[in-house]
């Protein structure tokens, strides 16, 4: 099951709705980073902890770009959108993110 760390861009508040769906569900507030936490530092912790990052942020799309991958991204490409639209999106494309989860290929799911 694919273990999802919700970058500071989105609500921690989503963590409990997302963990109905996504077992492995964290904030980055709630992961002992500092607070703002570095892209490079979440990067880092979802790497060693086998996290797939949730983020707005275009930032983990250039890491990827540039690092490789693991970890993954989810890029949410919906703009500033509520946070049970976020939920909403990311229980739609489950599947999706699992196929993410599991692809030797992708390391990139970006959500529209």
């Amino acid at each position: 099951m694919a273990k999802l760390l919700l970058d500071a861009n989105l609500s921690w508040r989503l963590v409990a709705k997302v963990k109905l769906h996504f077992e492995d569900c964290l904030h980055v507030d709630s992961i002992g980073l500092t607070i703002p936490a570095k892209d490079v530092d979440i990067w880092n912790y979802a790497f060693a902890s086998h996290f797939i990052i949730v983020t707005n942020d275009e930032d983990f799309l250039d890491f990827v770009n540039v690092k490789g991958f693991p970890p993954k991204v989810v890029l949410l490409r919906t703009g500033n959108q509520s946070n049970p639209y976020i939920e909403q999106l990311l229980v739609k494309h489950k599947a999706d993110i699992q196929a993410l989860s599991e692809s030797k290929e992708y390391g990139v799911l970006e959500l529209f």
